[in-house]
């Protein structure tokens, strides 16, 4: 399988995602990784296609180097070889641009919410960011959707949506613009679904997201924040803040830390 690095591609215009309601740009987005753990596996690849209010598209395409061997077994499944990205830039010298193209985004995919939106973080504090890009952003998981109205997986839902074969599955690109594909296809068949982002999230996330995406921290059902593991599970953080300078010195993902400074800071409540 040949890959190829695009970087920033300019607009051009779709017919696709013509009911869709946006208030601002809408991005559809995949990763290859090292692997499937999103605190240790770092990502080889990534497509973003960035939907506008006026269905205009401006897509990012790019290899990366992840300074961490690629196992053979997961080069089996994406195609992405050591070899292929031993000359491309780590993740953490386009840390900045990749931050810029997704800011003031909301995002979209396909099982993003549990492994691409994490990963991702992960990858931007590693490289030094000091804040999260996509941390306001309203996340579209196609799969909720697919799943709870047709449950299968995405060549079956490209297939049921679109009627088309997935052609090069697990290849970053081809993902997203099945992905793509399989949205249109669920909000012309389901028009009970408000074509909006903050209504197809309400719809696809199935549980109030936790704080961190490793789900360490959590709210009671009176708004308070509290600890989701361990012997403190179930207890305020604010009865126990010294648990969150012990958690900054341990190996917790960098997006739980992240919000754990927050909290000490007093900028989340």
């Amino acid at each position: 399988m040949t890959k190829i690095k695009c970087g920033l591609q300019l607009k051009e215009q779709t017919s696709m995602l013509d009911t869709l309601i946006l208030q601002r740009p809408l991005i559809f987005f995949d990763v290859e990784t090292t692997g499937t753990n999103p605190v240790k596996d770092k990502i080889v690849e990534l497509c973003a296609i960035k939907i506008l209010p006026d269905k205009s598209r401006t897509t990012y395409l790019q290899l990366f180097n992840p300074e961490m061997e690629i196992p053979t077994d997961v080069s089996e499944i994406h195609g992405i070889t050591n070899e292929m990205v031993k000359n491309e830039p780590p993740f953490r010298e386009k840390a900045k641009e990749v931050a810029k193209f997704f800011t003031d985004c909301d995002l979209a995919g396909f099982n993003i919410a549990r492994f691409d939106v994490p990963v991702l973080v992960e990858e931007f504090l590693r490289a030094g960011l000091d804040y999260n890009p996509v941390e306001n952003a309203k996340i579209v998981d196609a799969m909720a959707v697919f799943h709870k109205r047709e449950p299968r997986n995405l060549t079956a839902a490209l297939k049921f949506y679109a009627d088309e074969d997935l052609v090069d599955a697990h290849s970053a690109e081809a993902d997203v613009e099945a992905t793509i594909k399989v949205l249109d296809g669920q909000l012309k068949k389901y028009s009970d679904i408000t074509p909006t982002p903050d209504s197809l999230q309400e719809f696809s996330i199935q549980k109030t997201p936790t704080l961190d995406y490793d789900n360490k921290f959590g709210r009671d059902k009176n708004g308070e924040i509290i600890f989701m593991f361990g012997k403190n599970k179930g207890m305020p953080v604010a009865d126990n803040l010294g648990m969150l300078q012990w958690m900054l010195g341990k190996e917790f993902s960098e997006h739980t830390k992240f919000i754990a400074r927050k909290i000490i800071k007093g900028e989340i409540l």
